[in-house]
């Protein structure tokens, strides 16, 4: 999300309408329902993120304890017991 000057962007009468209910103040403008994007859509995180976790799961199917897991990724252990029942319920729907 970024700044604009209303005064770039708007016509004086709808700037003027505004100020008299925000005079000098910021004001935040919500997306069109149709424009909003999900968490992660504008960049590569989210698919970082997966490719994480799967190569987490597949040390875990090999045996890798979940203490190792976690010193090694710097995650509590109760996060990859997380991790670990939602990919195995994942692939039992496969």
């Amino acid at each position: 999300m970024s700044y604009v000057k209303a005064v770039d962007v708007l016509p004086d009468e709808i700037l003027e309408l505004i100020q008299n209910y925000v005079d000098g103040e910021y004001i935040y403008i919500p997306r069109k329902e149709d424009n909003k994007k999900s968490w992660g859509e504008n960049t590569d995180y989210r698919k970082e993120i997966e490719k994480r976790n799967s190569m987490i799961y597949e040390e875990y199917k090999t045996g890798v304890k979940i203490k190792i897991l976690a010193e090694k990724y710097f995650y509590q252990r109760r996060v990859f017991k997380e991790l670990s029942y939602k990919k195995v319920k994942m692939n039992k729907g496969k």
